[in-house]
């Protein structure tokens, strides 16, 4: 069995080197992206089984992806290529504090849940533990496969991870987005968000207040990052505050999705045993910060 990660694989095209906005770069790098695909491979390279359902188009970028996602170690098996579609592509440019301005040309994550809808009820029920975000929830049709997949795990006793992971630009309506976010809040073993999204899902500025009303709306942990300060863990029985780790940032794109992946790969070892959470957030933090020390969403 292996965690199972829905979601999207993409080619970032990053900018390495700092400038003011996308449109002022002299020229890109590929790398490995989207959120989905980070945290597999993250996961991965600490041991875990870990699998990705979703697609790339039946083009060269698709291809390179498939290669640089199984070369990790990551199951490839539910990455459906999808013929007539584009493998989605996001240009990458940071600032001088390392902070992302993205571009992203979207490729088929529809069309890829379509691909996969009979294949993930089995797919589910072998899985260690489902990771979700809003993703593949944009649309109707993705969003009635993923939450059927969600509603799957939940009746087998299989845990769910979810990290918001919100991009209100691809929803027409931001309500709508917070809206579909919060619905997949209630009974996840774990909610991973930033700071931003935790007070967009719940109203609450303060992340430690904003982490309970997660645990009130039903999630069983909640683990808030708060970038170069840290990140914070609460649940039944776990309270806990991990600093910041200095790093000299030069590409904060993938640090998020470091904490998720670590935290996946710890909790893997352990059958999924609650206060693992609070023994891998240290870990995670500095992966963390490590990553925002390279181009790239991977160290």
């Amino acid at each position: 069995m292996a965690i199972l990660l829905l979601g999207e694989a993409l080619v970032d095209l990053v900018c390495e080197e700092p400038v003011a906005s996308i449109a002022h770069a002299p020229a890109f790098v590929p790398h490995v992206g989207g959120s989905p695909a980070n945290v597999a491979i993250t996961a991965a390279r600490l041991g875990a089984r870990v699998a990705l359902a979703g697609g790339v188009g039946a083009d060269a970028w698709g291809a390179w992806l498939l290669e640089r996602i199984g070369a990790e170690g990551v199951d490839t098996s539910l990455l459906a290529t999808l013929p007539g579609q584009a493998t989605a592509v996001a240009f990458v440019a940071v600032d001088a504090d390392g902070e992302p301005d993205f571009l992203i040309h979207a490729g088929a994550a529809s069309a890829a849940m379509a691909a996969l809808a009979e294949r993930l009820p089995a797919a589910v029920g072998g899985a260690d533990a489902l990771v979700l975000t809003t993703g593949t929830m944009v649309d109707e049709e993705e969003r009635a496969v993923t939450l059927a997949a969600r509603d799957a795990a939940l009746a087998g006793g299989v845990p769910v991870v979810y990290d918001p992971n919100l991009r209100p630009g691809r929803w027409a309506n931001t309500a709508r987005a917070v809206s579909v976010a919060r619905g997949c809040v209630e009974d996840a073993f774990l909610v991973k968000c930033s700071h931003s999204e935790a007070t967009a899902l719940t109203g609450e500025e303060d992340p430690a207040a904003a982490a309970q009303a997660l645990l009130a709306g039903g999630a069983q942990h909640v683990v808030v990052t708060l970038g170069p300060a840290g990140a914070l863990l609460r649940g039944p029985g776990l309270r806990l505050d991990v600093p910041g780790v200095p790093a000299r940032t030069r590409d904060a794109t993938g640090a998020g999705d470091a904490v998720t992946g670590v935290l996946l790969g710890q909790l893997a070892a352990s059958d999924f045993y609650p206060p693992t959470l609070a023994a891998a957030l240290p870990a995670a933090v500095a992966a963390s910060a490590a990553v925002t020390e390279v181009w790239g969403a991977l160290a």
